[in-house]
């Protein structure tokens, strides 16, 4: 064969994550496939069959447990229907296409040893028990199915998952201290003999890389934001670096730059510790966040500084309810207060985050807000305004 299984499901797999919506159906992704065959009809047939089982939409467009149950039914299909050659070719595929490992096949039981006959046992009972046997077979492998399919539930719980993602929070991690090392000599050498503080520099790196976006860097616009299928791909582990400081949506990216200039414009913090804990606390919200998606099935695109912005007016406006005091952000003209910023935040932030993306119809409105970068930062600023109060009064 010309073309491999494996080289189809490799570029199925960078076709769903670069335009997901035009792969809804059975019958574009059988299109897409063989063209890709070219002049090589030998798994042309096989393609169409392939790709015309709901278990297949099923395993592209689903994740964790669900996916891995509709990769194991589907393979035990193909292996009942196609020969050696052509099932492994097929196999490959879609071991590509998911990143999910396959069931093999099925034991023939023409294969499978025979029982011994009992003892005294006359050939009219041994022809009833293997009548028996055969009827009660089907049965049988259903059980056997229904119970893998609840081991495969169990065991793709929350260490695989984290074990997924474990690479890219890594690197985001390491990230952070390189950025904060790369602000330091920055404002050793330039910024702090200019007099700027460490938030007006980030919001005008971020408001940079925002509008070079638009003109000369606009592939970045594409690559730095992370979805839900690359945050737990170890080839992909590279963009949970950038997720944080790109925005996909430039109304998002208006506001939250204006928020951010109206928190940290007046701080006294050095570039460094600004760089590092913007760094570091968007790490924090993004982690959940993608487990969460994962877990509930959630179609998610993260970027931008929607978590670390959250986590800090919750932190404020927690503050403010704790200690029973008003506290505000001033600008020139007035003082906004921190419930204020949370509830215009909170209300721009919901109207983007709560409508269902293609693909997680099925989901809740909290799964939904779970699975935000946003929704977490909320309740690490909340969580920390009580842990800060706890330990005043310790």
């Amino acid at each position: 064969m010309q073309v491999t299984g494996q080289g189809l499901g490799l570029q199925l797999r960078r076709w769903l994550q670069e335009e997901p919506e035009r792969l809804r159906s059975g019958t574009a992704i059988a299109n897409r496939l063989i063209d890709a065959l070219g002049a090589d009809d030998s798994l042309r047939g096989p393609i169409r069959d392939f790709t015309s089982r709901p278990q297949l939409l099923q395993a592209l467009h689903s994740q964790g447990a669900g996916r891995q149950a509709a990769v194991t039914s589907l393979s035990r299909q193909l292996a009942q229907t196609y020969a050696p050659a052509v099932l492994r070719e097929l196999l490959d595929l879609l071991e590509a296409a998911t990143g999910e490992q396959p069931a093999g096949p099925p034991v023939d039981p023409a294969s499978a040893p025979a029982p011994e006959a009992q003892p005294g046992a006359s050939p009219a009972a041994g022809t009833g028990t293997t009548a028996t046997a055969a009827t009660a077979a089907p049965a049988s492998i259903g059980t056997a199915a229904h119970a893998e399919g609840e081991a495969t539930a169990e065991s793709l719980s929350w260490r695989p998952l984290l074990q997924a993602i474990a690479p890219g929070v890594a690197l985001a991690a390491s990230a952070a201290l390189v950025f904060g090392w790369l602000a330091q000599e920055l404002d050793r050498t330039l910024f702090d003999g200019w007099g700027w503080s460490g938030g007006v520099v980030l919001v005008l790196v971020l408001g940079l890389l925002q509008a070079l976006s638009l003109g000369p860097l606009r592939p970045l616009r594409r690559l730095w934001p992370l979805s839900d299928r690359q945050a737990v791909q170890p080839r992909q582990a590279w963009r949970w670096i950038g997720s944080g400081w790109l925005h996909a949506n430039g109304l998002e990216a208006g506001l939250n730059l204006f928020l951010l200039l109206l928190l940290l414009g007046a701080s006294p913090l050095p570039l460094e510790a600004v760089v590092l804990r913007y760094g570091l606390t968007a790490l924090a919200c993004l982690i959940p966040a993608v487990l969460v998606a994962h877990r509930c099935g959630v179609r998610r695109r993260w970027s931008g500084a929607s978590g670390p912005l959250s986590a800090m007016i919750a932190l404020a406006a927690g503050l403010s309810l704790l200690h029973w005091r008003p506290m505000a952000f001033n600008t020139p003209l007035l003082a906004i207060p921190a419930w204020v910023l949370l509830l215009i935040d909170g209300a721009l932030q919901l109207s983007w985050q709560l409508p269902r993306h293609p693909g997680d119809h099925h989901t809740t409105a909290w799964q939904r807000l779970l699975s935000s970068s946003w929704g977490w930062g909320l309740i690490l600023g909340l969580g920390w305004a009580v842990v800060t109060c706890i330990l005043e009064l310790l």
